[in-house]
């Protein structure tokens, strides 16, 4: 897999230029739009075949975090043969009331799959809740890691994070 590659694909499809206004209230001149790349089959696939290594051995099912990591890890599971999970940020609160779609979770080993991780707060509250099931969970691959250096909460779970890229990786691939 060529990775520098991949970075410039993906960085020449996301990054966005103009004012975007983010969540925060903060506008910027550059945003990174995630869902680009996922909605680009063969640009999704290049990332999952860049995953399926990333993937610890004994993996019985992989997490999709909604909504990025739902066709990441759809993928990954078609290449792999490993059962997809999609694992909601809450619980619905009709039918089955599940936060974790798909098999049962207790007493096996999920590997969360995210499509970006900064923070890590969505991997970390799904790996609590998940454990909480009766699940293992001790590794989130991601696509792109744009964490910085301690701001990662996986790390205070010991969860270990793998990734494809990095902020580095597409800040090389644009120039910067």
């Amino acid at each position: 897999m060529d990775l520098p590659t991949l970075a410039r694909d993906i960085d020449s499809t996301c990054r966005l230029h103009g004012e975007f206004e983010l969540r925060s209230g903060q506008v910027v001149a550059e945003y990174f739009d995630k869902y680009l790349f996922e909605s680009q089959p063969t640009l999704l696939r290049r990332v999952a075949e860049a995953m399926v290594p990333l993937l610890p051995p004994g993996t019985d099912l992989l997490g999709g975090l909604e909504l990025g990591g739902v066709p990441i890890a759809t993928m990954v599971s078609s290449l792999t043969g490993i059962p997809a999970l999609f694992v909601r940020k809450q619980a619905k609160p009709y039918g089955t009331r599940r936060l974790a779609e798909g098999a049962e979770v207790a007493g096996r080993t999920v590997t969360l799959v995210e499509d970006v991780v900064t923070t890590g707060g969505a991997a970390y509250a799904a790996a609590v809740a998940l454990r909480e099931a009766g699940a293992t969970v001790g590794v989130a691959v991601c696509a792109i890691d744009r964490s910085e250096p301690g701001a990662n909460r996986l790390d205070q779970l010991g969860v270990q994070t793998r990734s494809v890229l990095t902020r580095a990786d597409l800040d090389r691939a644009a120039g910067l």
